[in-house]
């Protein structure tokens, strides 16, 4: 397997987890009294499907397998997936507490990625995702730490 396909791989995983995880906060925030917040959540879902949606894209153009079975999803700490039990039965606090967790994953998963060796049409794509999710995660940070 190409450094490529690994790493994008492993962010499709990430992404993936994060746009169920963001959906499900949307969820739960839908009911409580942050409307705003359940709408800014699924707009982050929305994004996370999208940069999915683009790496996937731009791996079946280069002939890469990049489907998420296999010994990634045997990986049992994905982020978003450890913060699903987190999100039952939380308040807006609890969720924006799981959420910026979910986050500090995403961002470190971007952060390790860029220090692989990829292929500079990945390379740009990666980065400029990482700083959009790098932006979305200060936003969940401030919101969590509002919240507090």
């Amino acid at each position: 397997m190409s450094t490529d396909e690994r790493v994008t791989k492993s962010l499709i995983t990430t992404l993936e987890d994060g746009q169920r995880g963001f959906a499900s906060a949307a969820d739960r925030l839908t009911d409580s009294n942050q409307p705003g917040l359940a709408a800014e959540f699924m707009r982050f879902s929305e994004q996370r499907a999208r940069f999915a949606s683009e790496l996937r894209t731009m791996a079946a153009s280069y002939g890469d397998d990049v489907d998420p079975g296999g010994s990634m999803a045997a990986v049992v700490h994905r982020g978003w997936m450890a913060v699903k039990d987190a999100l039952s039965g939380s308040d807006a606090s609890g969720v924006l507490d799981a959420a910026e967790q979910g986050e500090d994953h995403a961002v470190a998963e971007y952060r390790q990625g860029l220090t692989e060796d990829l292929s500079g049409g990945l390379r740009s794509v990666v980065e400029r995702q990482y700083t959009e999710v790098q932006e979305a995660h200060r936003l969940v940070r401030s919101l969590r730490d509002q919240a507090a």
